[in-house]
């Protein structure tokens, strides 16, 4: 990352971020919560992506040079927290769950960030606790360092929908299927097809969050039929990618799942 902002104190606020919107790289002296109410969030480090829709939120440590994309409409909430207060214990960006309480305790948290009430304290004693208690979640694309898997990844991102084997990838790319096995495992600790699906995902939550219709989406991103993308997606997400849609339109926070209507965005 080039030209990187030092912003010392993380912020504690609710921002509206517009679709493709950025956040330029900086970095902060604290720890930093980040939650989309809304939409999709990509936050990006020299390490990664890692991406988060409605019922994700991303830990960022002290010190970590970052920046954020929105992908649709986002309801940003940003909660700052002391270099000495890791309630994680996390040293590297994470993605976690966010349970509906976690969701109200951070929406409460930032709605008056300039408050300094006892009620305040403890309403972020209860979040800390709650943070502790929230599952990881394996969502991130990992920057591949080594040239060689960086041009089959690239080769990858360029066209989700390309149904390739890793030999013909790397036939394409001048580097043998045993050799990027490796490559794969070493570097992000997976297999390809393992990678591939995360990639996939990726891209479908950044078409989802553009209201594309959920078959046109299974499609793009390679999936043989909107019933196998779905199946993924609910694995992936705990819930279907046409809630997930409603989620980011801010009409579904609390609806129970229910099936998706495949050839366009369910209404709600």
């Amino acid at each position: 990352m080039r030209q990187i902002r030092h912003a010392p104190k993380a912020p504690t606020r609710a921002q509206p971020l517009a679709a493709g919107e950025r956040i330029d790289a900086h970095r902060h002296d604290d720890h930093q919560i980040v939650y989309a109410g809304s939409g999709v969030l990509a936050v990006t480090t020299d390490a990664g992506t890692w991406f988060a829709p409605g019922t994700r939120a991303l830990w960022v440590p002290a010190g970590t040079a970052h920046a954020h994309r929105a992908y649709g409409h986002l309801d940003l909430h940003l909660v700052g927290l002391p270099a000495d207060d890791n309630p994680l214990g996390l040293d590297a960006p994470t993605v976690l769950s966010v349970s509906p309480l976690l969701r109200e305790l951070i929406l409460a948290y930032t709605r008056a960030p300039q408050d300094t009430s006892p009620e305040r304290a403890r309403l972020l004693a209860v979040l800390r606790d709650q943070l502790r208690a929230s599952p990881q979640q394996p969502m991130r694309l990992p920057t591949p360092v080594d040239p060689r898997l960086a041009a089959v990844c690239a080769l990858v991102h360029a066209n989700p929908a390309d149904q390739r084997t890793l030999a013909a990838l790397g036939a394409r790319s001048g580097t043998g299927e045993r050799t990027l096995s490796r490559l794969f495992r070493r570097e992000f600790g997976m297999t390809f097809p393992q990678w591939r699906t995360q990639s996939r995902l990726y891209h479908a939550l950044r078409l989802l969050a553009d209201d594309t219709p959920v078959t046109t989406v299974a499609h793009r991103c390679g999936w043989s039929s909107a019933s196998a993308f779905i199946d993924v997606f609910r694995r992936a997400y705990g819930y279907t990618p046409g809630r997930h849609q409603r989620r980011a339109q801010g009409s579904d926070a609390d609806a129970t799942p229910t099936a998706d209507n495949h050839g366009a965005p369910s209404a709600s």
